[in-house]
């Protein structure tokens, strides 16, 4: 009877596994090339939204990489991810970094998720610090370097970011933020989005207060270093 039931339980794990691997590899390779509609994040915002006292915002336009400013990527990648173009989707180095700072007790540890685990969290799976979820953000992370590549990363994580309440991706930021399209943005302008990106609903792009003042000013001085960014 036991063995039976056993034989039972593991024929539901299977058949869940089964499922769930067909459907995020079919996900990740339909994504490869289909702009994504709407993020897990982008519902739990309006959720929140509706029980709040603030009014239902969601502006979202897609656009392709070659209709956004090079200056953006460029602004993400010295302010999020340096090792963006060189890393396998994990960071190992800043990792570590994190790990020692945490160590030491340090108030403020710097946080240590690359770009291409932003993105999978960002189109896969929902807020959260708990072991299942981050098990689930290696996996993501692991199967969309694989099938996506670096450029088409780069392409979503600036469509799907959140930039703003309720401002979701480049095009819909550089409309609210200054009236202009993803394409004209300025290198100043790229700047400060990348400035507000750790917690895009406290801080401002447009105005900028003095803590995105000074990330701007950072972030500016690490872009003119680097000069551009070109994706293999």
């Amino acid at each position: 009877m036991k063995s039976g039931l056993g034989k039972k339980i593991f024929r539901i794990l299977w058949k869940a596994a089964l499922w769930f691997f067909g459907l995020s590899i079919g996900s990740a390779l339909i994504f490869k090339f289909v702009p994504v509609p709407i993020t897990p994040l982008m519902l739990i915002r309006c959720g929140e939204q509706v029980f709040s006292s603030d009014p239902v915002r969601l502006k979202h336009d897609w656009v392709s990489l070659d209709e956004i400013s090079k200056n953006l990527p460029l602004a993400v990648v010295c302010s999020e991810d340096q090792n963006f173009m060189n890393h396998s989707g994990f960071d190992l180095d800043a990792i570590q970094r994190s790990v020692d700072a945490a160590k030491r007790g340090a108030k403020r540890v710097r946080g240590a998720s690359t770009i291409s685990q932003q993105t999978a969290k960002n189109v896969f799976l929902w807020p959260g610090r708990s072991w299942v979820r981050k098990g689930f953000e290696v996996y993501f992370t692991v199967l969309i370097e694989f099938v996506w590549g670096k450029e088409r990363i780069m392409e979503v994580y600036l469509n799907s970011i959140e930039m703003g309440k309720g401002i979701y991706g480049a095009e819909a930021a550089a409309q609210f933020y200054w009236h202009t399209s993803a394409k004209n943005l300025s290198r100043t302008q790229a700047a400060a989005l990348a400035a507000i990106l750790p917690n895009p609903r406290k801080y401002s792009a447009n105005p900028p207060g003095p803590y995105v003042q000074d990330r701007i000013g950072w972030i500016v001085g690490q872009m003119g270093q680097w000069g551009t960014l070109k994706f293999k």
